[in-house]
């Protein structure tokens, strides 16, 4: 059973949320379903240091909600709040396997983009890259720069050296957020309902299928993805994760994108009460 979710405080007040997570928090209380234990954001994120805003006399399991972590960083968190009698459910080698894509990249590469990865700061011959796929797109193992002037495809006209200089502006985006290694994917065709794609974000939480919703502010008339294709993913290797799954111009639906569920955001519009109540449920 799951008593606890642990939170990012306001960057000023340990005893505050992090304003970006505050309807979730308010949720959470809503459902007087958990108990709520805030760490301060300052603290950890810039000074490697752990300060709750309580600590538990007896051990507890708590679910993590909140801001990215690199695997190391996470692993100290997890250790961290051992210490301080809380046990996360995601454990650090279920936070990596899912966090970084190309670690869960078998289990999903029958439904999903073929992927190319790189050592960070290697030279990449697109050329090479230009045989294996017509268009594609750049990220790190865990994000892109998506709303930037990056490209967000490249396609058969790139040169090298165009290449190497928008390279050199993906990494100043990333700074020492990078993570992993870089991860060239294919790139899909995704259906559009008027100026929106269609896709849904699935929750999986200790082996059940939690939570489907759309994911990008599509319209309610869009056909839902498969059943037998979110049931396909239901049973990988943590507890806490999310798939998000998209359709094709052709109609087929395709895994996009893959992620923890501590650090995976809510769906524009999600119902915040019912995921947390969902939550608890699955974890009884």
């Amino acid at each position: 059973m799951i008593s606890t979710i642990i939170f990012p405080s306001s960057f000023y007040d340990l005893h505050a949320i992090d304003e970006d997570m505050d309807q979730e928090y308010q949720a959470v209380l809503e459902t007087g379903l958990f108990e709520t234990i805030l760490f301060s954001y300052d603290d950890w994120f810039n000074q490697g240091h752990l300060k709750l805003s309580y600590t538990p006399e007896t051990g507890i399991h708590a679910v993590y909600r909140g801001w990215m972590m690199k695997p190391e960083q996470y692993r100290r968190f997890y250790l961290e709040l051992l210490k301080n009698n809380i046990h996360l459910v995601t454990d650090p080698d279920m936070y990596t396997h899912f966090h970084v894509f190309p670690n869960v990249y078998p289990e999903l590469s029958d439904d999903t983009a073929r992927i190319m990865t790189f050592p960070l700061h290697s030279d990449i011959n697109i050329e090479q890259v230009k045989l294996v796929f017509q268009r594609f797109m750049v990220k790190d193992f865990v994000k892109s720069v998506k709303g930037t002037e990056f490209p967000a495809i490249f396609d058969q006209s790139i040169t090298q050296l165009e290449f190497n200089r928008w390279m050199e502006v993906f990494y100043n985006y990333r700074g020492s957020l990078l993570t992993g290694g870089i991860c060239i994917k294919e790139f899909f065709n995704l259906k559009k309902y008027g100026n929106r794609t269609n896709e849904y974000r699935v929750y999986y939480i200790n082996r059940e299928i939690a939570s489907v919703c759309r994911n990008s502010l599509q319209p309610v008339y869009t056909p839902d993805p498969p059943l037998h294709l979110i049931e396909k993913y239901q049973y990988l290797d943590s507890v806490f994760y999310t798939i998000d799954f998209a359709e094709l111009e052709g109609g087929q639906w395709k895994i996009i994108e893959a992620g923890d569920g501590s650090v995976s955001g809510l769906s524009v519009g999600q119902d915040h009460q019912a995921f947390f109540r969902a939550l608890y449920q699955c974890f009884l």
